[in-house]
Order: structure tokens, then C-alpha cells, then sequence
């Protein structure tokens, strides 16, 4: 009987000629590595362009905060000092009166967190969880609030402090302010408190659990990433609200840091040495602030990437 040879020998030239073949995907993925380093490297490159030329107006300030007068007219603001001016720190902490306006600046921010997270806390729970009536009418105000400017504002919180009595003091400012910021917050509480899970709270009032213990033992813990994010903003922003303390704070022992730091610069006077050790001042305790604080603040960013 005859034995057909063909086929085992087709199979054998193409076992032999199969590792001498290189397929298109194999291809593809030796060249990825190269590709995806050259991306790579581009990100990298664009990331520190972008941070140099962020960094770059605080690098002149901190350059300029150490020169004299004269070699800042000389030599221009791009210069290196020649000559490194020590104690234009001290002298602008003394003239300004820093001490005085970094207490009231922590003072007022810290009392704005308080009111505008609390009275955002309230609100978001009662229209997120709460489902309460009108509830998109109070989130179309709320978003409202925050609409408007403040140049609109000023004239008629003016007279309304004048009245109340609360004009040229920290706490009808602090109240203010802190009552604008809860706007904000209570539109983005309600946002994330609408998508809570339902079935944890229902859970809770088949235990017995009331109102507030719902709100105290399992919405606060669950939301604190979030609450940790307003905290930061709306300290900052606080910080550097300029607009309303020069209306309503006229008091030097009443300014703030941002107001105080506005008398380096005259009408027809400037010192360019003196503003810019005023603006590092000003920017140290932010700095310190968000170095404190960062580990809080990517918390809360990133909670929501993961379920």
C-alpha cells in the first residue's frame, strides 16, 4: 500500500520556514516600545515648559525681593542682584503692619470654611438626599448666586452693613462672604449627594437611625473627601478676596493680608523692590498652606475616580 509523503513534507518546509517569518503584529509590538518612549518624552518636554513658564513670574519675585532700588534701576528686573538686600523683608513686614493683617486673614478664612461649609452641608443634604420640593429652582438660584459679580453687589451690601451695624468688621465680612461661598458648595454637595447610595439609608432608617444620625455617622464620613476639597478652595479664595475688604474693612487693624500688601504702591510712587517682597509675603503662607495641605487635596480630587 502507497503512503502519501506529500503532506508531511509540505508540513515540514512550513514548520521549517515558520520561525524565519515575522507576522505584522509581532512587528507592531517591537516598535511600540520606541513610539511609546518618544511620546513619552514629548509629554515630559511639554510638562516642563508648561511648569517653567508657570514658575517663572514667582521666580522674578523672589529675584527682585532681594535688591536695592538702585540695582533694580540699573540692571532691570531680569537681572541677578548684585548685591543681595537682606532686610527689605523686615522693612516691609514693619510698614505694613504684617503681623497684624496674617491674623486677620487667618481669622477670616478659617471663620468663611466654618459658615460656607456647614451651610452647604445643610442645604446639599436636604436637596440631594433630602428630595426636597423645588428642588431644581433652588439649584438655579444657588447657581445664580454665583452668576452674579461682585461689582453688583457692593453697592447694596454697603448700605445693608451700613444699617445692620456690621460695617468696617470682621464678623459681618466673615458672614458675608462665608454665606456667598456656601452657594457654590451647596450646588456641588447636592450634585454628589444625589448619586449617594440610597440603599444606606435606608438601611439606617429600618435600624432606627434619624435625620441627623444619618447625616453625622454615614453622609459626613462618606463625603469628607469632597468637604476636604471646598475647605482648601474656599480658604484660598477667601485669602485672596481684594474687592469686599476694601469696601467694607477701612480699618488698618481690620485689613487684610491682600489689602495691606495694596499700600506698597502709590499714586505716584513705586517701588518695585518693595512690591515684590510684599507679593512674597503674600504668596509664603499659600504656599505653606497647600504644602500642609496637598495630601488632603489629591484625596479628595482622586476620590471619585474609584468606586
Amino acid at each position: 500500500m502507497k503512503t502519501d509523503t506529500t503532506a508531511p513534507a509540505t508540513s515540514r518546509v512550513q514548520k521549517t520556514e515558520a520561525p524565519g517569518r515575522t507576522s505584522p503584529r509581532r512587528d507592531r509590538t517591537k516598535q511600540a516600545p520606541g513610539r511609546r518612549g518618544a511620546a513619552s518624552y514629548t509629554v515630559v518636554a511639554a510638562v516642563t515648559v508648561f511648569v517653567l513658564a508657570f514658575l517663572a513670574p514667582f521666580l522674578i519675585i523672589l529675584v527682585n525681593s532681594f535688591k536695592t532700588s538702585a540695582d533694580y534701576r540699573a540692571n532691570g528686573s531680569l537681572s541677578w542682584p548684585e548685591q543681595w538686600n537682606w532686610s527689605i523683608l523686615g522693612d516691609v513686614w514693619e510698614r505694613v503692619d504684617f503681623t497684624q493683617k496674617l491674623v486677620n486673614s487667618i481669622q477670616i478664612s478659617l471663620g468663611v470654611v466654618v459658615i460656607a461649609v456647614v451651610l452647604a452641608l445643610f442645604n446639599a443634604y436636604a436637596i440631594g438626599i433630602g428630595r426636597i420640593r423645588w428642588r431644581t429652582a433652588f439649584l438655579v438660584f444657588f447657581l445664580g448666586v454665583n452668576v452674579l459679580p461682585q461689582e453688583g453687589l457692593v453697592y447694596p451690601v454697603y448700605y445693608l452693613f451700613k444699617e445692620l451695624g456690621l460695617y468696617d468688621g470682621k464678623l459681618g465680612y466673615t458672614i458675608l462672604v462665608g454665606i456667598t461661598y456656601s452657594a457654590f458648595g451647596t450646588y456641588l454637595l447636592s450634585s454628589v449627594f444625589s448619586t449617594f447610595p440610597r440603599e444606606l439609608i435606608e438601611a439606617a432608617s429600618l435600624d432606627g437611625a434619624g435625620r441627623w444620625t444619618i447625616l453625622w455617622r454615614i453622609v459626613l464620613p462618606m463625603s469628607w473627601p469632597t468637604l476636604s476639597v471646598m475647605c482648601v478652595f474656599f480658604f484660598v479664595w477667601s485669602w485672596n478676596e481684594f474687592l469686599y475688604p476694601l469696601v467694607l474693612l477701612i480699618s488698618n487693624d481690620q485689613q487684610t493680608v491682600p489689602l495691606g500688601l495694596s499700600v506698597m504702591q502709590g499714586q505716584y510712587t513705586s517701588d518695585p523692590t518693595a512690591m515684590s517682597a510684599a507679593a512674597l509675603l503674600g504668596v509664603i503662607p499659600m504656599i505653606v498652606f497647600f504644602l500642609v495641605f496637598q495630601r488632603s487635596l489629591t484625596r479628595g480630587l482622586t476620590a471619585g475616580a474609584v468606586k
